[in-house]
């Protein structure tokens, strides 16, 4: 089945519902072990109901603390493998931030997920 062109963004929804645009407070890890492996609490995947061309994320502060973020993001694919398209320490202005993308879809895969974190 061919690919439609849509005419705007469509929001994808996190898996298991709930309001597509996701805010979320991120806080340091905590304790010995978290310190050593540096894991955030921010992980979210989106469901991809349908083929589209190309993904585009966006990461916005909301802090009074001016901090670098760790931000990855995945395809994945619907045969368990997956693509890391963006790996990078971001440090933006408090209220501002950055799109990601846009990522394109990959030919012969079938994206089901897209993850950000």
């Amino acid at each position: 089945m061919p690919m439609q062109a849509h005419a705007a963004c469509t929001f994808l929804t996190p898996v298991g519902g709930g309001d597509p645009i996701v805010k979320k407070k991120v806080e340091r890890p905590k304790g010995l072990i978290g310190k050593a492996v540096g894991r955030t609490n921010w992980d979210t995947d989106f469901v991809v109901n349908q083929p589209y061309r190309n993904f585009k994320l966006f990461f916005t502060a909301d802090s009074s603390d001016p901090s670098s973020y760790p931000i990855q993001a995945f395809l994945k694919f619907s045969d368990g493998s997956n693509l890391k398209v963006a790996d990078q320490q971001l440090k933006p202005p408090v209220g501002t931030g950055r799109m990601f993308g846009p990522f394109q879809q990959v030919a012969g895969k079938s994206i089901s997920q897209v993850n950000f974190r």
